[in-house]
Order: structure tokens, then C-alpha cells, then sequence
């Protein structure tokens, strides 16, 4: 195995023997059929009480009041508060992502007042003009995701919730989320207009001014498909699926594989917009490629027989994944941990990871699920400990934006901290409120109903909570090496809003509509819903 020293290569060769076992005896393919993992796992003990759970959402609850009632105060109606210096910032092309990412999870959380606040705003803005940079990607999975998202849950499991004594004013409120999805694709259809329809990644609309080297990432491209799709589905107009899946076919059947394929169904980061052919041979499961992988499994959830080729590229992927990527640290007594590394200049492996990387377990754990094959559960389960543990053993409890296990690279000042945690602190120490540790308790809580699960997503918001809020919201931390985080970094992203809270919120509400309907993933059933990357529910073709 690439990069790992002897005694690591033996103790994965024994963890990848196990999950070979376990698939000889467990692999199907029968979406409605998905072995259950606790009839392979021992039950941590960990057993919460109903009281305490209920009082745990409703602190969640509280958090989103919180940091919505900061942002109308100081925010609104542009994309972010920065709740320091008390007023709005413009990141995300100034339509009030605030708005539109937050509104799923006020659905979830039945805070009718503020879903109509919300409402009311979705439907008078105007996507024909932008004074900002547009990302093709974010306006994607916040915007586009966000609404359409509202809308299948406001036009179905939640219809009763907004439209009572409301009548026709919220119905048309409820209808205008469609329109103005439709208004936003149309806006930004355009961006698909290059010669090997990949789009551009970023531009001005109204000027169709270009801000681009001809190349956009693997993530860039592969992480449209699920919101366009719905939203032809949703019309019944094929435009915008035709869109996103022929730049998908692109990183489907790659061009160069000799560049752009480092290991089977492992890409390379940048495309060209030209051709469609790969320019480098780097990646993983983090930045511009993460959502990729991600979205390639719930293609397959969201329309089995259409994406059929989705979730074959997501087995390869996964299975080189365990294979040449999986390194544990050559320290005890933390050898047990498990994490991914990079790759760069082909097949050469970094023992290095990201928060943003954190996602992946939980993404093992809905493919080993959908697939009825216990390998992937496994192995996603032990993703899960390896990325909790950069919590655990953070100073502040909440774990770096970067973060190594390479024994030859540890810095001088943390020696001892790597001898005796397993990984070290990389070059970017910050906290982003970002959600993808909790994303994946999420999934390993659904999954294995432990309730360690929902008391390590507990002791996450606890951290957050202690170092981040602020009078008006929460914000970035600038140092998570320090119990009390550092300098507070004066920002309140929007997916705090669309997935932080939402993923926190699943993990510990057992009540009201969300509850019934089952807003989320169900193991061992047929899906009826799949999260986009930035946690908006879609509604299941």
C-alpha cells in the first residue's frame, strides 16, 4: 500500500480481509432490502433519555432563532451576517443566500413566522440581475437546491403546515419557489455555452463577463446533476438535465485516463472547458472534488434505473478508495484510527485530510445502505472515528480545517500531541462552521441507532456553541488549538443555516411533521428523499 509503513500495511491488510468477508456474505443489490448494521455492531450502551434528547432539539432549535433573528437585524436582505461588526456582507452573489439556505430547515423545524418571512422574500427577487460574481457551483447547491428543496417540502409532507388559514396567498407563495427556480436555471443556463458544454465556473450575468482559465473541477461540474435534474422532472422540460449530464459525461468516461483516472474511478481536479480532457492527475475526497463522489451514490438513490452508471463510478471509486487511500497512523495508541489521504503526481499518496473531506463516512455509510453491502458500512463507520477524533482531541473540541498523520511531517511543536492523538494540526487551524463531521454522526446515527452517535453531535454543538456564538449569531473561529477557539472571524456562512443546524436538528427531533414523514435517509426501506451537498432534502423521483 502506498506511503504506509509495515506495521500499518498489516494492520489495514486485516481491516480490508474483514470487510472482504463481510461482503462475500452481504452484497445485494435490492435498494428496499439493506442489512441492518446493528445485527453486526455491539450497541455502544450509550442510551439517551427521551426528556433530554427533546431538550437537546429544542437548544438546536433555539440556535437557529438565534442566528436568524441576528441576521434580520444586522443581515438581511443581503447573502450573510457578520455578526461582529453588526451588518450584512455579500459573498454569494447578494440574493440573500441567508434566505434561501435557511428556509428548509425553518420548514423542518415548523417555525411557521419565519417560513413565511423567508417566502415572502424568495418570491420578489430578481435573478435576471446580479452586481456580483456568480459561482455556477454555490448558486447551484444554495440557491437552486434550496428552493427547490422548499418546494417539495412545502407542496407536499408540509403542505397543511404553511398554507393553514393562509389560503391562496401562500399557495402562490409556495408555486413562486418553482418559478423562480426556473427563472434562476434560465439565468444561468447560459454558463453551459462552451464548445465542450462543461460550463464556466464563474461569471458576471449581466455583462456575460468571464472570470475563468478554461478549466473548471471535477466538483464544479459533477455536483449540478441532482438539482437540474429535479427541476426537469419537476417542469417536465429536459433542458436542464440535458445540461448538467452531458458536462457529466466527461468525468463518466474520461477522456485522458492516463492523466485524468490516477486510480479506477478516481479523478484528477481540473477539466478543460475546450475539450473536456483532464490537465492534472491530483484530488480526493476535498476541495473541487468531494461532491462529486458524493453526488455519483445519490444519483443512484435519487433515480435508480437512470443513474444506474452513477453508482457503478461510485463503487469504483469507493473500492480505490479502501485500496490505495486508506492510511491509519503509526503511532500508538492511535494506530486504530483510519483516515484518506490525498493524491498527487499520479499515484503518490499524502497522509494529510480536511474538514471538508469529513463528509466521506457518512457517504460509505448511504452507499453501504442503498447497496445492502457491509464493507462500505464498516469502513464508513471507522471514517467516522477517525474525523471525530479531530474533535475529541482539539484543545477546543472542535476539529482544524486541515490536519496530517504523516510521522515524517509532524511539526516540531506537536510531537507529542501526534505520539499520543494520532494526527497533527495542519497549515489551516480555523473553524469555518462547517457541517461535515456532523453530517456524518448524522448518517452513523440513522444507521446504527447508537445513541454515541447523537452524544458526540451533542458535544460538537456544545464546542460550537461555547466558542462561536456571538450577541447577534455565530461566527468562524481564526484557532481551534485553543480551548477558546481564537479571534472570532466575523462571518455567518449560509450553510450554517441550510446544514450545521438542519444535520443537528435529524440527529435529535423526534417529533412533529419531520418525525412522521420521515424527512431524511431511511435505512432498509425505498428512499423517498436524498440530501443535495448543501443538506436540502429532494424529493425522490
Amino acid at each position: 500500500m502506498i506511503g504506509l509503513p509495515r506495521r500499518s500495511r498489516a494492520l489495514l491488510m486485516g481491516l480490508i480481509l474483514f470487510f472482504i468477508g463481510a461482503t462475500m456474505y452481504l452484497r445485494s443489490e435490492n435498494l428496499a432490502a439493506a442489512t441492518p448494521i446493528h445485527t453486526y455492531f455491539p450497541h455502544s450502551g450509550i442510551q439517551l433519555e427521551r426528556s433530554e434528547v427533546k431538550s437537546r432539539a429544542d437548544a438546536i432549535r433555539e440556535a437557529y432563532l438565534h442566528s436568524w433573528n441576528g441576521y434580520m437585524q444586522f443581515g438581511f436582505p443581503k447573502d450573510e451576517l457578520l455578526p461582529m461588526s453588526k451588518r450584512g456582507g455579500n459573498s454569494m452573489s447578494g440574493w440573500g443566500a441567508s434566505v434561501i439556505d435557511g428556509i428548509g430547515t425553518a420548514v423542518l423545524m415548523e417555525l411557521p413566522e419565519v417560513v413565511e418571512q423567508q417566502l415572502e422574500f424568495i418570491s420578489k427577487i430578481d435573478y435576471t440581475k446580479c452586481e456580483h460574481q456568480i459561482s455556477l457551483f454555490e448558486t447551484t447547491i444554495r440557491y437552486l437546491g434550496g428552493m427547490i428543496s422548499a418546494y417539495d417540502l412545502l407542496s407536499g409532507p408540509y403542505s397543511s403546515f404553511i398554507q393553514a388559514g393562509k389560503g391562496q396567498k401562500n399557495h402562490d407563495l409556495v408555486q413562486s419557489l418553482l418559478r423562480q427556480s426556473v427563472s434562476l436555471a434560465d439565468a444561468l443556463k447560459w454558463s453551459f455555452n462552451t464548445s465542450s458544454g462543461i460550463p464556466m465556473p464563474f461569471f458576471m450575468l449581466d455583462s456575460k463577463w468571464i472570470k475563468s482559465d478554461d478549466i473548471n473541477n471535477i466538483a464544479g461540474i459533477g455536483t449540478l446533476v441532482l438539482e437540474w435534474t429535479r427541476l426537469s422532472d419537476l417542469t417536465g422540460d429536459p433542458q436542464y438535465t440535458n445540461l448538467a449530464q452531458r458536462a457529466q459525461e466527461y468525468l463518466l468516461k474520461v477522456e485522458n485516463p492516463e492523466i485524468g483516472e490516477p486510480f479506477p474511478g478516481l479523478l484528477g481536479t481540473n477539466v478543460g472547458l475546450r475539450d473536456g480532457r483532464f490537465l492534472d492527475s491530483y484530488g480526493g475526497w476535498g476541495a473541487m472534488g468531494d461532491s462529486y463522489y458524493e453526488y455519483l451514490i445519490k444519483m443512484y438513490v435519487y433515480d435508480p434505473q437512470r443513474f444506474r452508471r452513477y453508482m457503478a463510478r461510485w463503487i469504483q471509486a469507493a473500492d480505490s478508495t479502501m485500496t490505495y487511500l486508506t492510511s491509519v497512523p503509526d503511532t500508538t495508541p492511535a494506530s486504530n484510527l483510519v483516515f484518506v489521504g490525498e493524491y498527487s503526481n499520479g499515484r503518490s499518496v499524502a497522509l494529510r485530510g480536511s474538514h471538508l473531506a469529513c463528509f466521506i463516512g457518512g457517504n460509505f455509510l448511504l452507499g453501504g445502505q442503498v447497496l445492502d453491502n457491509m464493507k462500505y458500512n464498516v469502513y464508513g463507520l471507522k471514517l467516522v472515528e477517525g474525523c471525530r477524533a479531530t474533535y475529541a482531541k482539539s484543545q477546543s473540541g472542535i476539529g482544524p480545517e486541515r490536519f496530517g498523520w504523516d510521522a515524517n511531517l509532524v511539526p516540531s511543536n506537536q510531537k507529542e500531541f501526534f505520539q499520543k492523538n494520532g494526527w497533527y494540526y495542519g497549515g489551516e487551524i480555523d473553524y469555518r462552521l462547517r457541517p461535515e463531521v456532523i453530517e456524518s454522526y448524522y448518517h452513523a446515527w440513522i444507521v446504527t441507532r447508537d445513541d454515541k452517535y447523537r452524544q458526540w453531535a451533542w458535544e460538537a454543538f456544545e464546542a460550537i456553541n461555547r466558542t462561536c456564538r456571538t450577541e447577534h449569531g455565530f461566527t468562524s473561529v481564526s484557532d481551534v488549538s485553543r480551548e477558546d477557539g481564537g479571534k472570532k472571524d466575523d462571518k455567518q456562512e449560509s450553510f450554517w443555516f441550510a446544514e450545521v443546524l438542519k444535520y443537528l436538528f435529524l440527529i435529535f427531533n423526534e417529533e412533529g411533521i419531520q418525525s412522521k414523514e420521515n424527512i431524511g435517509f431511511v435505512p432498509g426501506k425505498k428512499q423517498k428523499w436524498v440530501f443535495n451537498t448543501e443538506a436540502h432534502p429532494i424529493r425522490i423521483y
